[in-house]
């Protein structure tokens, strides 16, 4: 049973995509271009069977969760999962959003809701492998786009910034990570591979293979290294850019003190002329 739950999942078709703003790091340093998702053509579940996603999903909590082990970690998984349970449920209420039947997507979102604490508008396209960890507090608004294999952790917000119409909340390209606790809105893009670091407040662009810290957002480390499920789960390791600019400060003032100290235990001018002997008159 295990193996046909957790049975290989068909790669997903991509489709040539955009370009997208430069993102401003924040320190005077611009990044390329990212290439941005089309939002109709990011992710569409609902052109995949529904077994196929669901299967996705369990693999998923599988592959990123420790706790998930053992010969009943599938069982404890479709039982007990809130996470899992909201993706699941979610799938459904999408396919019956996409038919045009009102209210009854609504109605099922906040049966969901009740049940599991997580809120997912049925109007939001999810990707396979997706992965709520705890999942307590986690809102996913109506046009957020989710690519294949992301994972979130609780109170995670993909929310909007006012009173927009269109799209309007984020787009989260494939295997992102959103630690617990960060907030990315507006219409925007994290790129593939991208981490976002817990607490975090994402309002601009996220090129792929970076990591985001801090409230706003800023990119402390950019790089081609893919993110492995050991690495995407270190919520500990993460670069700190305020504590890296007081210790800069804290270096730049010892600095000062050191060569005003200096200065001080040099003789000055007049101290060199007076200890000088004194050349005797000729008589």
């Amino acid at each position: 049973m295990g193996g046909a739950i957790c049975g290989s999942i068909s790669a997903s078709r991509r489709s040539p995509l955009p370009a997208a703003k430069a993102f401003d790091t924040g320190r005077g340093q611009v990044l390329p271009d990212l290439p941005a998702y089309e939002s109709g053509n990011a992710a569409m579940p609902h052109r995949r069977p529904l077994l196929e996603l669901i299967r996705s999903d369990l693999r998923a909590a599988i592959e990123n969760d420790p706790a998930a082990r053992g010969p009943w970690a599938i069982a404890e998984i479709i039982l007990t999962y809130p996470g899992f349970h909201a993706i699941t449920l979610h799938r459904l209420t999408y396919r019956i959003h996409r038919l045009g039947i009102p209210i009854l997507p609504r109605l099922l979102a906040h049966l969901a809701r009740w049940l599991t604490g997580i809120e997912i508008h049925p109007a939001a396209r999810i990707g396979g492998g997706f992965f709520i960890d705890h999942g307590m507090g986690v809102v996913i608004g109506e046009t957020a786009v989710i690519g294949e294999n992301c994972t979130l952790f609780h109170q995670v917000t993909l929310g909007g910034t006012g009173k927009e119409t269109g799209k309007r909340h984020p787009t989260l390209r494939d295997n992102v990570v959103v630690g617990a606790g960060a907030k990315i809105l507006g219409n925007i893009t994290i790129g593939e591979g991208s981490y976002v670091g817990s607490n975090s407040v994402v309002l601009a662009d996220v090129p792929g293979n970076c990591t985001v810290v801090g409230i706003p957002g800023r990119i402390v480390r950019c790089g081609g290294e893919k993110l492995t499920p050991a690495k995407a789960l270190d919520h500990i390791h993460l670069p700190d850019p305020v504590r890296d600019r007081f210790l800069e400060l804290e270096k730049r003032l010892q600095d000062l003190e050191d060569e005003q100290a200096g200065r001080e235990k040099s003789p000055t001018v007049r101290e060199k002329q007076s200890a000088a002997p004194v050349p005797r008159a000729r008589t």
